[in-house]
């Protein structure tokens, strides 16, 4: 079976701790290479003089990221590296964590055994933000997924953080280890090879993990409630794979909770063909990752549970495989939504935007939604518009659009948002349907305009992640493969109480 190495344990001290052998020790390096000044001590643990000279030798400045192997004689601690911290802001927190954390995992196949990580110097007084953050970063920069028949690499056993913080920061490092380990969950989903996973499976995965949580309750729709409930495009996209589609919906509810109802739509395609609009084989390469969105909103539920937040939260993914077969659906069929909306069907490779909309009529009709998020790895033309690190945000509502940006900004997690350019509306027309699902460009908007009526009057907002849900590359606190984009923002705008739907007057807040 597959999964993610075991994480190291997260501990947070107010004082560098006595180095051993097995530690490796890292130095944040701010802006004109400044030092921290617990380096220039009656006892430095490591000589200025001895580190300055690395850092002119390296050219190391202080950039964010900017890495310096120091010599250590005596080896007390096994090793230190210098890295940038830039000026401090908590991007640049999350990339001095990360190198730091990539270098100590590559010493670790070497014998050691512990980070000691100082924050003061790399941000300045550090607070419940930064240390959140850096707890994060420790976790996901070192992530890893793994086949277990393979021999598992030697992992580093601790990452102490070091932070002169106030003992209501402690909090933070529970906080940054269920929110890391969620968006690990999400990324161990994503790079589970296809042959494994199904919608059965992925169902199963949601059962087991958050219906065992408190207030949480899992329940999967099989073919024969999707065919009284009307989810044609979750059952036309997936008819033609012998494995079945189903519809995973897990609300979390505390008692705590308000008349608010944030209702979470992921995209869950547990792999892509194209249907009979057949990709080519380098286009199939990596579409077991086509169900990022729908592991995203799942992951926002566990880790909203996990943290007991006092905001009631659905999650609803509709997951199919898109497979080709005599039952596969067809290029001119019609199918017909949750709701009677209907779609023609120009191309079966347009595939995500039909089941997203069976799956945001069911949470306006039936689930009782006051604000819809749908997340999903839904066009080319975003990956091309924007890149493979930034997701796409179209909203109706500008509070609702406000909120999530400022929410992928705090955690890292970049969104920019797009016009919903009602001008192009004209190219949904169909003289079968309500609508055809293959508009032509520009691709990512009317990928949008075709979702936005199964919203109603509802605050909507769509995010296209066909960039960054999977990297090729590590970066940062990426790593290649599945990144679970999508999740951090998703949960820090329900920690800010999930604004921006609409107030009972009908204004956007």
């Amino acid at each position: 079976m597959t999964g993610a190495a075991p994480f190291p344990r997260i501990e947070l001290l107010a004082a560098l701790p006595v180095l051993g052998t097995d530690d490796v020790l890292a130095v944040p390096v701010g802006e004109r290479a400044a030092l921290p000044g617990w380096l220039t001590g009656p006892a430095p643990v490591v000589s200025p003089e001895l580190l300055t000279g690395a850092l002119a030798d390296t050219g190391n400045t202080g950039r964010a990221g900017a890495i310096t192997n120091v010599p250590i004689a005596g080896r007390r601690p096994r090793s230190v590296v210098a890295v940038g911290a830039g000026a401090g802001t908590l991007p640049e927190l999350r990339r001095y964590v990360a190198v730091c954390v990539r270098r100590a995992q590559t010493l670790a196949q070497h014998g050691a055994t512990r980070l000691v990580l100082p924050l003061d110097g790399a941000a300045g007084p550090a607070g419940h933000a930064e240390v959140r953050a850096a707890v994060e970063s420790a976790v996901l920069a070192g992530y890893r997924f793994r086949n277990s028949s393979s021999r598992p690499p030697r992992r580093l056993a601790t990452v102490t953080v070091v932070a002169a913080a106030a003992p209501e920061v402690q909090a933070a490092v529970p906080a940054g280890t269920v929110t890391a380990g969620a968006v690990a969950w999400a990324r161990d989903l994503v790079n589970t090879p296809p042959n494994v996973k199904d919608p059965a499976w992925l169902a199963e995965q949601a059962r087991v993990r958050l219906g065992a949580l408190p207030h949480v309750t899992v329940t999967v729709l099989g073919p024969d409630e999707l065919a009284v409930g009307g989810f044609g495009g979750v059952l036309a996209v997936g008819g033609g794979s012998a494995s079945p589609p189903c519809v995973v919906v897990a609300t979390y509810r505390p008692p705590s909770a308000g008349p608010a109802h944030p209702v979470l739509v992921g995209k869950g395609i547990t792999f892509d063909t194209g249907g009979l609009s057949i990709k080519t084989t380098a286009g199939m390469r990596h579409m077991q990752t086509d169900m990022a969105g729908g592991v995203a909103v799942l992951a926002a539920v566990d880790a909203a549970a996990r943290l007991e937040l006092p905001v009631a939260v659905t999650a609803v993914v509709p997951a199919a495989e898109n497979a080709v077969s005599g039952s596969a659906y067809r290029p001119a069929d019609v199918v017909r939504h949750v709701g009677g909306r209907t779609t023609e069907v120009r191309s079966t490779d347009a595939e995500g935007r039909l089941v997203l909309a069976d799956g945001l009529a069911y949470a306006r009709l039936e689930l009782g939604a006051t604000v819809l998020v749908d997340v999903a790895t839904l066009t080319g033309a975003m990956k091309q518009a924007l890149g493979a690190r930034t997701g796409g945000l179209y909203a109706s509502a500008d509070g609702l659009a406000d909120a999530l940006s400022a929410a992928g900004a705090a955690v890292g997690e970049a969104l920019w948002r797009l016009p919903l350019a009602q001008e192009y509306t004209d190219l949904l027309d169909s003289p079968v349907a309500d609508a055809n699902n293959a508009p032509g460009n520009p691709g990512g908007t009317t990928a949008a305009l075709f979702l936005q009526p199964f919203a109603g009057d509802l605050p909507w907002a769509h995010l296209d992640i066909a960039g960054p849900a999977r990297s090729g590359s590590d970066h940062a606190e990426t790593v290649k493969g599945g990144t679970g984009f999508g999740t951090r923002t998703l949960l820090r705008w329900l920690e800010d109480g999930a604004p921006g739907e609409a107030d009972p007057m009908g204004r956007d807040r």
